[in-house]
Order: structure tokens, then C-alpha cells, then sequence
């Protein structure tokens, strides 16, 4: 269960990745709050960060922080997304559903 930092210096060391935390997704330190979860709500859906922040319990830097390794790392926050997505749809798919009822 060990945590590999990513990036130089004390502000990347604040996003790390740990291969049973969030199937070693880079997120912020101490938390299971991922990179990609905090640029969904504040480039995505328009928060504020500091509102990030305060509703997750984080420092507004480690949001930041957040942020700045996700457009730092475009090719591993790419595969990152593709990989979720294609958890979804197998999992989507396994789902009992009744006669009749599609996934869509």
C-alpha cells in the first residue's frame, strides 16, 4: 500500500497514486479525491474552488494542485477517463435487469 509521488518538489508531492486507492488514479494526498474528480467540478461544471474545497474538506491549494497536474498530464488524465469509462459500460452491462429492460 505504498504511495507514489508524482512531480517534483513539495506542491506535486501533494498528488499521489496508490495502486488500491482508487485503482491508482492520482488524487490528492490523505483524501479519495481524484485529479479528475476535482477538473470535472471546477472546469466542468463551474465551482468556484474554493467551494470545492470546503465541500470535500480540502486546502484550496491541493485543489489547485489538482488542476495543475490534470493539464500537466494530458495523456495520463486521457487514460484515466477512457479507463472509468470503460468500467462503467462493463459494469452497466453485468447488471441483472429484468425481461424487457434495457441498459439504455
Amino acid at each position: 500500500m505504498s504511495e507514489t509521488v508524482s512531480g517534483d518538489g513539495e506542491s506535486a508531492s501533494r498528488i499521489v497514486k496508490t495502486t488500491d486507492v482508487l485503482g491508482g488514479q492520482p488524487r490528492i494526498a490523505g483524501s479519495r479525491i481524484s485529479v479528475l474528480f476535482v477538473y470535472e467540478r471546477v472546469e466542468g461544471r463551474g465551482l468556484d474552488p474554493q467551494t470545492v474545497a470546503d465541500r470535500h474538506g480540502l486546502d484550496v491549494a491541493d485543489v489547485y494542485r489538482a488542476l495543475a497536474y490534470y493539464h500537466e498530464h494530458p495523456r495520463e488524465m486521457e487514460e484515466v477517463r477512457r479507463e472509468r469509462e470503460g468500467a462503467f459500460e462493463s459494469f452497466s452491462e453485468d447488471i441483472d435487469r429484468p425481461d424487457g429492460v434495457s441498459p439504455e
